[in-house]
């Protein structure tokens, strides 16, 4: 995990982004029914845009991403 870390003379970072998809309606019951389908669709596009999941969490009514 040490080699995501940038720097500059003075300081370091390392850059993650806490993402929270909640749709406009959170309608649990079709949410419960196409959970599979939302992670597949999120996990390729991360893929394609080089971006690496680190954590994520399917609640009943949304999804935490925790990406870098």
């Amino acid at each position: 995990m040490q080699d995501d870390v940038k720097s500059l003379s003075h300081s370091k970072w390392r850059c993650k982004y806490h993402i929270v998809f909640a749709p406009k309606y959170r309608r649990q019951v079709i949410y419960g029914k196409i959970k599979a389908d939302v992670g597949k669709i999120l996990r390729d596009l991360c893929q394609r845009k080089g971006v690496e999941i680190l954590e994520a969490e399917c609640c009943p009514d949304h999804i935490h991403m925790l990406v870098t």
